[in-house]
């Protein structure tokens, strides 16, 4: 393990586990940028991710999600605090660049959580079902086992404020990369 500071802190989970929230206080906490991928993936494509999804599809979505991710591993990318798309560990290819890209923070929250986070939310185009619960469930069942695949920390999230799970991930991110030192 190296004793260096991780270039990145990456932030993984289902939609309405607080991905946003929490990376803008780690951002704030280190001195990082804040980067979301649904933000890059919107500039990118010139139109909100409701559209890409009505106009070009999922396909394109998660084309577009590939290429984002691979641009934030580049060699002029500086650090920073990366919140992602919660299907984006769909691909393997992406899984590989996520742990490339620095300490990956599997934050977790029950379907029940993200119900009552999500719910008035309109720009879900994943959830925009009669049964939003049921794609909830079976989406969680499918991604578990991927997020766990790159995750250097799991953390539920359901019970704790944005400081306490950002101190958290800090501390354990340090741990982590300084080999317990």
């Amino acid at each position: 393990m190296s004793s260096e500071i991780p270039k990145n802190i990456i932030l993984v989970g289902f939609m309405g586990c607080g991905k946003s929230t929490i990376g803008r206080r780690l951002g704030q906490m280190l001195g990082y940028p804040f980067v979301d991928t649904d933000d890059l993936i919107e500039s990118k494509a010139g139109m909100p991710i409701t559209e890409i999804f009505e106009r070009r599809g999922e396909e394109m979505f998660r084309q577009l999600e590939a290429a984002v991710l691979q641009e934030l591993g580049s060699k002029d990318a500086g650090r920073a605090i990366i919140a992602t798309g919660g299907g984006i560990i769909g691909r393997r290819r992406n899984r590989r660049l996520l742990k490339e890209l620095g300490f990956v923070v599997w934050l977790q929250v029950s379907p029940d959580t993200i119900i009552a986070r999500t719910k008035r939310n309109r720009d879900r185009p994943l959830l925009a079902t009669d049964n939003p619960r049921e794609r909830i469930d079976r989406l969680l069942a499918e991604r578990e086992p991927l997020y766990r695949e790159v995750a250097d920390l799991e953390l539920d999230t359901s019970e704790l404020d944005a400081e306490e799970i950002a101190c958290g991930i800090l501390e354990s991110a340090r741990y982590h990369f300084t080999g317990g030192a």
